[in-house]
């Protein structure tokens, strides 16, 4: 699962690879060398190993002499990320090719664990068929490109529309405020007890998701917008706003009134696997914020196959607080693919980077890991858009959509945003504690110099 390690590629002729501008190996210059690529591969998310294992024989086949080891690492999205650091110590233990995640890439460059592309790209045929924003996700805060990204994804609320409808809850449904997802939560209580009504991850057990898939749904639909986690204009983080105590409190009042989740269940690292696997299918869930991905846990092949779920489930974009414009809150991520600064081999690392990437490869991630597509010839593509009956409503949630601050701290700014959920849903903090304590974390990890209260 996305921010969990989230979530969850047609193999192309050998030939084909030869054909890739910048990609000019040889058995000559290629002769006894080990491409190393380090990726996560858990029981949930298995579409990154399926495409690497598919492209490492092609691969050596063009490239003899040359060994590809693949480096599957089980482990969630921050235990993964962890690893992957500690990795880039030593030339010994570095990979030559990883899964990075977009929100670290410029973290992850300015620390010099990524090889600058430029000169590579520039080579690259494919390259023309990435869109800006794509191009953009994988550039450091020096505007060179250090990653190449795989896909993106947005943030929708996922509903059944069985618990709905027992609720007297017409479908679709289309919360326009936050007061509206109180209503029909209410309703669907007192419907039937032992369904949860509305389930907003929060807390430290989900780690990253617990911000993209709950809190951050809140914060980006308070007046500030864009602007309520940090700031654009002056590049400085947000204290002391009065949208990050009223997310606070929207997650008070849904777990207090037994709405959500218990928050013993919200603490647990694997409580995303009850939701697909078990609540959703057994109509004991109404609705859940989750990305774009998925429908890729449901569908044959997935982890938790459930063929009604087309049928059964429904989406729609977060509403914003008081439905204010835009009218809609979604959060996108995604992950890319980087060479390693230390690589002895940069050229084929690249060469493999750029097959896994092609269009027959990315089109099949894409469709089979329910990402939203980066290459214009994908998003294009029959089989693309006709992949899952959500794809459209999902892609239209771009429209709204926002991006993590990717700067060198936000990882331990997530981690403060975590805690302060956390110590709301347990009752150790009423929301403006929390809030509290949250800015002056805040302002001891940044500076005085580098908040801003608004």
């Amino acid at each position: 699962m996305k921010k969990r390690a989230a979530v969850a590629i047609s193999v192309i002729a050998v030939g084909s690879l030869l054909g890739i501008a910048g990609c000019t190996s040889t058995p000559s210059d290629s002769s006894e060398k080990t491409i190393k690529v380090s990726y996560i591969k858990t029981d949930a998310f298995t579409a990154l190993d399926d495409l690497f294992t598919k492209v490492k024989p092609e691969f050596e086949a063009a490239n003899p002499g040359v060994t590809v080891e693949l480096d599957p690492i089980a482990a969630t999205d921050d235990d993964y990320k962890t690893k992957l650091a500690l990795s880039h110590r030593s030339a010994e233990t570095a990979p030559d090719v990883f899964y990075e995640d977009q929100g670290n890439v410029r973290s992850d460059a300015e620390a010099g664990y990524l090889l600058a592309l430029d000169d590579y790209v520039a080579e690259w045929e494919d390259w023309s068929e990435f869109t800006d924003a794509a191009k953009q996700a994988g550039a450091g805060d020096d505007g060179k490109i250090y990653s190449v990204s795989l896909g993106t994804d947005t943030r929708a609320i996922w509903y059944n529309k069985t618990v709905m409808t027992n609720a007297g809850i017409d479908v679709p449904w289309e919360p326009q405020s936050w007061d509206d997802i109180l209503v029909a939560a209410r309703k669907i209580k007192a419907s039937d007890p032992s369904v949860v009504p509305f389930n907003l991850y929060a807390g430290t057990g989900t780690g990253e998701g617990s911000n993209m898939q709950g809190f951050y749904e809140l914060l980006y639909g308070t007046d500030l917008g864009g602007d309520a986690l940090y700031d654009s204009e002056s590049n400085k983080w947000v204290v002391g706003s009065d949208g990050f105590t009223e997310s606070l409190e929207f997650l008070k009042t849904i777990y207090d009134e037994g709405l959500a989740l218990t928050p013993a269940q919200a603490l647990d690292p694997n409580i995303w696997k009850s939701v697909f696997g078990e609540m959703f299918p057994d109509a004991k869930l109404g609705g859940t914020v989750e990305g774009s991905y998925t429908p890729s846990f449901w569908v044959e092949g997935g982890s938790f196959e459930w063929p009604e779920y087309a049928t059964e489930m429904g989406a729609t974009a977060f509403p914003t607080k008081d439905g204010q414009a835009p009218g809609g809150v979604s959060m996108s991520g995604g992950w890319t693919l980087a060479v390693g600064s230390k690589s002895e081999n940069p050229q084929l690392a690249f060469d493999f980077m750029a097959q896994a990437l092609s269009f027959e490869n990315a089109l099949e991630y894409d469709n089979v890991n329910a990402q939203i597509a980066v290459r214009k010839d994908v998003a294009a593509d029959d089989s693309y858009l006709g992949a899952n009956p959500f794809v459209g409503a999902v892609t239209d949630l771009v429209e709204v959509t926002h991006f993590r601050p990717s700067t060198s701290i936000y990882n331990q700014i997530s981690v403060e945003v975590q805690k302060a959920s956390e110590a709301v849903i347990t009752g150790k903090m009423s929301p403006a504690e929390a809030a509290a304590s949250y800015d002056a974390a805040v302002t001891s990890i940044a500076g005085d110099d580098m908040v801003i209260e608004k």
